[in-house]
Order: C-alpha cells, then structure tokens, then sequence
C-alpha cells in the first residue's frame, strides 16, 4: 500500500458513512415510524369526497302561525279638554281661591274681583225698575179708560224694560266678579294673583282636564289603511304601566311634508295620574297575518344590505328570504313575507351564501334558536 492510499482510506470512510445514515433515515420515514402509517399508494391518488368540504349548518323546519297584526306608534298624550279661563268684567284680584296644580270641579270659584260701585248701581238699577212698574201700570189703568194714548202707554212700557235690563246688566256684572272653574280639570297656569288689576278679556288661568286622555300619533301612508275607529288600543307607557284605549280618530288628511296621518287614542284617566306631554307607545291592532316567529339571532343581511333570513330548499341548497319584520316579543320576533313551510338555518347561516350547496343537521330540542312556541 502506498503512502498516498493510505492518506485517501479515512475520507472515503466518512463519505460512504453519510450515505449509509442518508439510506436509513429515508427508509424510516417511509416505513411510517415517523409518521406512525405507511402511505397506501392507493389512497394518497385517490380524490376527496365533495360532500366531505360542503360547510355544515344546523337547520329548524318551521310553518307559520295566525298573528294578529298590529301597528306600533310612538306619540304623546294630550288633554281632550281645556280652556284659557278670561274674565268677563274689569276689577282688581281681592281673592284667590286654588293655587296652581289644584284640581277643581265645574262651578268652583277660583278669583274673586273687587266689586267697587256695583252694589250701589245695582240698587239705583232696582229703584229705577219699581218706579218705571209703577208708571207703567197707572198708564195702563188710564189707557185702558180711555184717558191716555197707546202711544204713552207704549213709551212707559220702553221704559220699564230698559230699567230691567239695566239691572240685569249690573246683576250679571256682579256674578262675573267671581270667577269660576267652566270645567272639571287641574290649574295649569295662573298668570294673575291678589291686587293685580284684570280687564275683560284678560286670561286668569288655564285649566286642562285629563280625564278621559288621549295618545296623538303619526302613522304612515302605508298603514293607515289598516286602521279602523273603534278598535281597542294599547298604550305603553314610561314608567312601564299598561293602559288599554279606543281609537277614536284617524285624520283623512295627510301631512304632505312627512305623509303621515295623525291618530287620536282615548284612555280612561280617573285619577289624572296620566299627565299630559308623556312620551307613549301605541299599540293598535289590525287584521290577522300568517307570520314566522324567529329568534333575532337567525337575522342577517345580504350584500345590498335587505334584511332576512337564510334556509335551505328541496336540494340542501342555500336560499336567502327578505322579511318584514312584524313585531317583537321576549319569546322572538315575528316575521312576514315567508313561505308557509321553509327550513331555517339557524347555525351557521353567516358563514354560507344563497346557492351554495350545505349539508345539514336538523335541531331536535324544542327551545332551539329560531324555533316557536
């Protein structure tokens, strides 16, 4: 062996170990101890089952039910009756009877005016009229005897009825320096108070009666046609109490600028617990509609952004509905504008589009999401 083989033995060594290391380790990796499963020729060709990649939804068969439609409003109660009290004569406030916020009933006093010189013309009035009376009846005895004209009898007769409608005149000027309620109702406003000094005409007070009241609303051009007078109302109120009413009008005249039409509901208001000014909602009822109730969470939108919902057709295929939204209740919310029969997803529906193929699991539990009770 030669000096210059012996140099080369130990790099020829090396290499064929590496190749040897290279050659098992591939074999390993075939043989599936990596992996911990030989590929089978077979199945590493063959293609995957298209049902396999189809998302799953979860869906509910649902049929629709009678509802009874109704429109709800947004108003705000108003006082039937009022009336701006003004007084009738002129004369200083000696007098006040009821304070602001009092309720009052018809006949009540509320002012009272000065009655200065009045008495005293009242008894001048009273004086004239005996003395007329009896200027009349000597004229008619002398008539009557032929003694004095009709004409003179007719002047006395003048006479005497304008000294009585003097003192009917001063009679009337008194009852109008108290000033009383003309309806039942509470004292709004008072704009006068003891020594202010009033003219006829002058506004004293302001009084509302709330009983009954009613809700004023706007309803659309598209509903009003639905509403009948007479029906019952419904109205909800703030604090959370509910008060039932009759719908009493529907304007047959539109506000151009908003096209709605305004509507009057009457509530009963014994107590006048119901103020005036109150933000209500009005319920009102109309005819009965074939309607789907959902849970809001089955709601969705599609790409011109109409609201609806998804379900799936005879083929699993995905089918969008548009809906009108009906109404809203703890239990879901009422749908209109469905099929009779459709299956509804109700899990998964943000995930797929219309026409998309779906495989499907149907719910079993009768609370599900988007079913009905």
């Amino acid at each position: 062996m030669s000096t210059q083989g012996m140099r080369l033995g130990p790099f020829r060594g090396s290499h064929l170990m590496a190749v040897v290391l290279t050659v098992i380790a591939v074999g390993w990796i075939v043989s599936g101890v990596v992996t911990g499963k030989a590929l089978d020729s077979k199945e590493a060709g063959k293609p995957q089952n298209a049902e396999d990649i189809m998302p799953l939804v979860r869906v509910r068969t649902l049929a629709a039910m009678d509802r009874q439609g109704e429109v709800i409003l947004f108003g705000r109660t108003e006082a039937i009756k009022d009336a701006e009290l003004a007084a009738e004569t002129t004369g200083r406030v000696i007098k006040r009877m009821a304070k602001k916020g009092a309720a009052v009933k018809k006949g009540d006093a509320l002012f009272q005016l000065a009655g200065d010189d009045r008495t005293a013309r009242l008894k001048e009035a009273v004086a004239k009229v005996a003395y007329h009376e009896i200027a009349y009846n000597a004229a008619k005895r002398l008539s009557q005897r032929q003694f004095q004209s009709k004409v003179k009898l007719a002047e006395t007769a003048a006479d005497l009825a304008q000294a009585k409608a003097q003192r009917a005149a001063i009679r009337l000027d008194i009852q109008r320096t108290t000033i009383r309620a003309p309806i039942d109702g509470f004292i709004e406003t008072t704009p006068v108070g003891v020594g202010d000094y009033v003219k006829a005409g002058d506004v004293v007070t302001k009084i509302v009666n709330l009983d009954p009241i009613r809700v004023v609303a706007q309803v659309t051009e598209r509903d009003v046609a639905r509403l009948k007078v007479g029906t019952q109302s419904l109205a909800l109120l703030p604090d959370g109490r509910t008060l039932i009413g009759e719908l009493r009008y529907i304007s047959r005249v539109g506000k151009s600028e908003t096209r709605t039409f305004r509507v009057e509901a009457w509530i009963a208001n014994p107590d006048g617990r119901v103020p005036e000014g109150l933000t209500t909602e009005l319920r009102l009822p109309t005819e009965t509609e074939r309607a789907h109730r959902v849970s809001p969470a089955v709601l969705t939108l599609d790409d011109n952004g109409v609201i609806g919902v998804k379900a799936v057709d005879a083929d699993n295929g995905v089918v969008f509905h548009p809906v009108r939204i009906l109404g809203d209740t703890p239990e879901g919310v009422w749908l209109g504008g469905l099929p009779e029969a459709l299956t509804l997803i109700t899990v998964g529906q943000e995930f797929v589009r219309a026409g998309q193929k779906v495989r499907i699991s149907h719910e079993k539990a009768a609370g599900a999401a988007g079913g009905q009770s």
